[in-house]
């Protein structure tokens, strides 16, 4: 079952790099499952490691991760920013 996901996330990455909405390309390695409410998907990638979000709640967990992503890249975005006007 987690594998049908895992195909399914690498597909929602996949459209986000395509519309140039990540500026390089993931690479869903691992989903885990964390808690009961909870699931890490892991990328091994030293800019952005791993995401967690909601358990499965219906078919897909591409929405929230989908989210889950662009959510930690604009902070990771915001702090890089703020960090090269404070030097």
């Amino acid at each position: 079952m987690l594998d049908q996901h895992l195909i399914e996330i690498q597909r929602t990455l996949d459209e986000l790099f395509a519309d140039k909405l990540l500026p390089f390309r993931l690479v869903a390695r691992k989903i885990t499952e964390e808690y009961l409410e909870e699931v890490t998907v892991h990328f091994y990638d030293s800019r952005l490691r791993s995401v967690t979000v909601g358990a499965l709640k219906g078919d897909s967990l591409a929405p929230q991760v989908r989210a889950a992503v662009l959510q930690r890249l604009s902070r990771k975005h915001e702090s890089s920013t703020s960090t090269n006007a404070s030097n």
